[in-house]
Protein backbone atom coordinates (compact mmCIF):
# COMPACT_ATOMS: atom_id res chain seq x y z
CA UNK A 1 0.00 0.00 0.00
CA UNK A 2 1.10 3.71 -1.21
CA UNK A 3 2.19 5.27 2.01
CA UNK A 4 2.24 9.26 1.89
CA UNK A 5 3.59 11.39 4.79
CA UNK A 6 3.19 15.19 4.56
CA UNK A 7 4.83 17.12 6.54
CA UNK A 8 5.81 21.13 6.98
CA UNK A 9 2.48 22.43 7.96
CA UNK A 10 2.59 25.16 11.41
CA UNK A 11 1.53 28.29 12.58
CA UNK A 12 2.32 31.87 10.15
CA UNK A 13 1.27 35.03 10.14
CA UNK A 14 -0.60 36.67 7.25
CA UNK A 15 1.68 37.39 4.40
CA UNK A 16 4.52 35.19 5.05
CA UNK A 17 5.88 31.80 3.38
CA UNK A 18 5.49 28.26 4.64
CA UNK A 19 6.68 25.14 2.13
CA UNK A 20 5.19 21.66 3.16
CA UNK A 21 6.47 18.57 1.41
CA UNK A 22 5.25 14.85 0.67
CA UNK A 23 7.55 11.75 0.81
CA UNK A 24 6.49 9.12 -0.63
CA UNK A 25 6.75 4.83 -0.07
CA UNK A 26 5.87 2.06 -0.57
CA UNK A 27 5.03 2.71 -4.03
CA UNK A 28 3.66 0.08 -6.87
CA UNK A 29 6.53 1.22 -9.65
CA UNK A 30 8.58 4.04 -10.15
CA UNK A 31 7.25 7.40 -8.41
CA UNK A 32 7.33 8.76 -11.94
CA UNK A 33 4.28 6.87 -13.02
CA UNK A 34 2.31 8.73 -10.62
CA UNK A 35 0.28 12.44 -11.02
CA UNK A 36 0.61 13.87 -7.60
CA UNK A 37 -2.21 16.23 -5.89
CA UNK A 38 -2.09 19.27 -2.95
CA UNK A 39 -5.66 19.28 -1.41
CA UNK A 40 -6.92 21.18 1.46
CA UNK A 41 -9.97 20.71 3.48
CA UNK A 42 -10.99 24.53 5.53
CA UNK A 43 -12.31 24.04 8.81
CA UNK A 44 -16.06 23.31 8.23
CA UNK A 45 -15.33 22.95 4.59
CA UNK A 46 -15.63 20.55 1.82
CA UNK A 47 -11.87 19.22 0.83
CA UNK A 48 -10.89 20.92 -2.59
CA UNK A 49 -8.01 21.33 -5.01
CA UNK A 50 -5.18 23.08 -4.60
CA UNK A 51 -2.54 21.99 -7.58
CA UNK A 52 -1.31 19.10 -8.75
CA UNK A 53 1.58 18.20 -11.05
CA UNK A 54 2.38 15.26 -13.71
CA UNK A 55 4.63 12.54 -13.15
CA UNK A 56 7.29 13.82 -15.59
CA UNK A 57 6.62 17.05 -14.02
CA UNK A 58 5.88 19.22 -17.56
CA UNK A 59 2.72 19.72 -16.65
CA UNK A 60 0.95 21.42 -13.37
CA UNK A 61 -2.56 22.88 -12.40
CA UNK A 62 -3.54 25.51 -10.01
CA UNK A 63 -7.09 26.19 -8.31
CA UNK A 64 -8.09 30.13 -9.38
CA UNK A 65 -7.15 30.84 -5.48
CA UNK A 66 -3.91 30.25 -5.42
CA UNK A 67 -2.39 31.05 -8.94
CA UNK A 68 0.46 33.13 -8.59
CA UNK A 69 1.25 32.62 -4.84
CA UNK A 70 1.77 28.73 -4.47
CA UNK A 71 4.21 26.73 -6.70
CA UNK A 72 3.88 23.26 -6.77
CA UNK A 73 7.41 20.65 -7.81
CA UNK A 74 8.65 17.54 -7.39
CA UNK A 75 11.82 15.77 -7.05
CA UNK A 76 11.64 12.01 -8.30
CA UNK A 77 14.99 10.91 -7.30
CA UNK A 78 13.76 11.64 -3.88
CA UNK A 79 10.21 10.39 -4.02
CA UNK A 80 8.86 13.77 -2.94
CA UNK A 81 6.78 16.42 -3.79
CA UNK A 82 6.27 20.02 -2.12
CA UNK A 83 4.19 23.05 -2.27
CA UNK A 84 5.75 25.99 -1.47
CA UNK A 85 3.45 28.75 -0.46
CA UNK A 86 4.67 31.98 -1.18
CA UNK A 87 2.64 34.88 -0.07
CA UNK A 88 -0.67 33.11 2.92
CA UNK A 89 -3.78 35.05 3.41
CA UNK A 90 -5.99 33.45 6.17
CA UNK A 91 -8.16 31.82 3.77
CA UNK A 92 -5.40 29.13 3.16
CA UNK A 93 -6.20 27.81 7.05
CA UNK A 94 -6.48 24.56 6.64
CA UNK A 95 -5.66 20.56 6.42
CA UNK A 96 -3.12 20.07 3.55
CA UNK A 97 -3.47 16.56 1.75
CA UNK A 98 -1.16 15.22 -0.11
CA UNK A 99 -2.35 12.80 -3.05
CA UNK A 100 -1.14 10.43 -5.37
CA UNK A 101 -2.40 8.77 -8.79
CA UNK A 102 -1.05 6.31 -10.81
CA UNK A 103 -1.01 6.28 -14.34
CA UNK A 104 -3.83 8.33 -14.89
CA UNK A 105 -3.74 11.01 -17.26
CA UNK A 106 -2.51 14.50 -16.42
CA UNK A 107 -6.06 16.21 -18.01
CA UNK A 108 -8.09 15.85 -14.44
CA UNK A 109 -5.64 16.06 -12.14
CA UNK A 110 -7.85 18.89 -10.55
CA UNK A 111 -10.22 15.88 -9.92
CA UNK A 112 -9.47 14.07 -5.97
CA UNK A 113 -11.49 10.72 -7.45
CA UNK A 114 -8.43 10.95 -9.33
CA UNK A 115 -6.64 10.00 -6.29
CA UNK A 116 -6.24 6.56 -4.65
CA UNK A 117 -3.65 7.40 -2.13
CA UNK A 118 -3.70 9.79 0.39
CA UNK A 119 -1.56 10.89 2.96
CA UNK A 120 -3.04 11.96 6.93
CA UNK A 121 -2.74 15.77 6.17
CA UNK A 122 -0.49 18.61 7.62
CA UNK A 123 -2.29 21.63 9.40
CA UNK A 124 -1.60 25.16 8.37
CA UNK A 125 -3.13 27.83 10.18
CA UNK A 126 -2.33 31.24 8.84
CA UNK A 127 -3.06 34.30 11.19
CA UNK A 128 -4.44 37.95 10.70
Amino acid sequence: QVQLVESGGGLVQAGEPLNVSCAASRLTGDFSLYNMGWFRQPPGKEREFVAAISRNGGSTSYTDAVKGRFTISRDNAKNTIYLQMHILIPEDTAVYYCAAAFLRSAQNMNDRREYAYWGQGTQVTVSS
